[in-house]
């Protein structure tokens, strides 16, 4: 199992940027590496929206299509962190982010991850 939490949240103005981080802390005996990463948003009265995944070593990637070409996700598993940059802000990226972590691939660009942080608020005014 893995706990993760996020931060980095805050106000931005539109066209601006922010960077996300998530910090994994896993039990004993289990490594961060073994978990792919997702990111996730929900406003308030949308669901919950699928923005980036990164597989094990990172080689492989993955964007919804409302934040591709804006957003970047990426992870260091030397410190047990995974990041989303966001870059070009707009206001409908206004939202609740989530990181997530499973152990299969299969989740990939699902909202089936087994686990979640607590989320951080990301607002963006015009």
């Amino acid at each position: 199992q893995v706990l993760l939490e996020e931060s980095g949240g805050g106000l931005v103005q539109a066209g601006g940027s922010l960077r996300l981080s998530c910090a994994a802390s896993t039990a004993s005996g289990d490594i961060f590496s073994r978990y792919i990463v997702g990111w996730f948003r929900q406003a308030p009265g949308k669901e919950r929206e699928f923005v980036a995944a990164i597989n094990w070593t990172g080689e492989n990637t993955n964007y919804g299509d409302s934040v591709r070409g804006r957003f970047t996700i990426s992870r260091d598993n030397a410190k047990n962190m995974a990041y989303l940059q966001m870059n070009s802000m707009k206001p409908e990226d206004t939202a609740v982010y989530y990181c997530a972590a499973d152990r299969s691939f299969r989740v990939w660009i699902t909202n089936e991850y087994e686990y979640w942080g607590q989320g951080t608020q990301v607002t963006v005014s015009s």
